[in-house]
């Protein structure tokens, strides 16, 4: 089937959820997409930040087609070779002590929602309470969609789960008189992916930290999107020395496969016995076994250097082209987690970017946001940047004439 016949079958039988880039992605290799009309997209977008490794990595495709494995599922009933090295893994990386293994990130914020009341109400039953920072977003079932702050993706479901509070964002006046008694948790992103790759400052995340020890609550970090390398280091806590009870991954972490993690310390995950959380198909040895490949590869030591450096080159390069484009107010991010914050709505400049052939998104309107493979080069930073140029000036052009992107 080709990108017509695709697309009007989509439009018959489909739940309209998604408003779909007008190609259709039939392979890709390394940091490229190809659609079936043989055009070729540089992809600064991978897979939502999915695809750190690009695509068709060697050793990942090696491990995937492995012939003396096959296991593709077996029960959490069962034991098999591959979940229990992985849990003991991402302890060792994160300083956590033990893992649960859930599908997708939203699921992981579900069980560390869950997790946080158990062990809130092991030390008294009022202590219920999550906090959440304005302009987060942790997924969209019920129970995270609640410590989700747009209002455009919680309006349409409310009433939500209760017992879930938003704090102003850097604000510590704010943070210290929300907490109580009643607090079980303080959920948040050390940056914010969706809410346009906003960064929380040290701070502000320092003072959260301290009042959960003094309140006797739980620290959770979501590194859902910036955790896994993509900042450079193995999680974006780490920069600021924090030491989270809960770590939530998700995203990369299988290679490109459905995999999440929480992460949590020795008397947190206590208080959780088997009947109380479960999944099906969670921690799975295909998946398991993938997500052991990415770690190896993660953890080669000029991999992180590599992220840092190609990183940092990036972001000069996006701060040298608001030099030259005033229609970009400011340039945020670490990494490759990087994002451009326009003057006007993006999402022409998406349109026009693939026009050109190369993949990145817009979020909150007027960002756009850049998640690419954690292996691209400088020189694919440059090509992005010469097709930006022109791009963002004429769209700039436009909104000074009065047209609309």
């Amino acid at each position: 089937m080709n990108y017509e016949q695709v697309a009007e079958l989509e439009k018959q039988k489909l739940v309209p959820t998604y408003d779909r880039l007008p190609f259709l992605a039939v392979r890709g290799e390394g940091c490229y997409l190809y659609d079936d009309k043989g055009n070729k997209y540089l992809d600064f977008l991978g897979g939502l930040g999915v695809n750190a490794l690009g695509y068709a990595h060697p050793e990942i495709l090696a491990a995937l087609r492995d012939p003396s494995e096959n296991l593709l599922h077996v029960s959490n009933l069962i034991y098999h070779r591959f979940q229990a090295p992985l849990a003991a893994k991402l302890t060792a990386l994160t300083g956590l002590d033990r893992a649960f293994f859930a599908n997708t990130g939203t699921e992981a914020v579900e069980g560390a929602m869950k997790l946080a009341r158990a062990y809130g109400r092991n030390h008294s039953p009022e202590r219920v309470e999550i906090l959440a920072v304005e302009n987060s977003f942790h997924g969209r079932t019920l129970g995270a969609l609640s410590a989700t702050w747009p209002e455009k993706y919680r309006k349409p479901f409310e009433p939500l789960t209760p017992g879930v509070k938003f704090v102003r964002q850097n604000d510590i006046t704010h943070l210290d008189g929300n907490f109580s008694p009643r607090v079980a948790a303080l959920l948040l992103e050390v940056i914010q992916g969706e809410g346009g790759v906003v960064e929380l400052d040290e701070k502000f995340l320092k003072a959260g930290q301290e009042l959960c020890r003094t309140h006797g609550a739980l620290l959770i970090c979501d590194e859902i999107q910036c955790g896994l390398g993509r900042t450079g280091k193995y999680f974006a806590f780490e920069r600021f020395d924090l030491h989270p009870d809960m770590v939530l991954m998700a995203k990369p972490l299988a290679g490109g496969l459905p995999l999440a993690a929480i992460l949590a310390r020795e008397e947190v995950a206590q208080a959780f016995h088997p009947g109380m959380h479960g999944t099906t198909f969670g921690g799975g040895p295909l998946q398991c076994r993938l997500a052991l490949k990415f770690l190896e590869i993660l953890e080669r030591p000029e991999f992180l250097k590599h992220v840092r450096e190609v990183g940092a080159y990036f972001r000069t390069r996006l701060l040298k082209l608001q030099e030259e484009l005033p229609v970009i107010q400011q340039v945020r991010g670490q990494g490759l987690m990087l994002a451009a914050e326009l003057a006007v709505p993006g999402k022409e400049a998406v349109r026009q970017g693939l026009e050109a052939g190369f993949l990145f998104n817009c979020t909150q309107e007027r960002v756009l946001r850049f998640l690419p493979p954690l292996i691209i080069e400088r020189q694919h930073v440059d090509q992005l940047i010469a097709a930006l140029r022109p791009i963002l000036a004429s769209i700039s052009t436009m909104q000074n004439k009065g047209v609309h992107a």
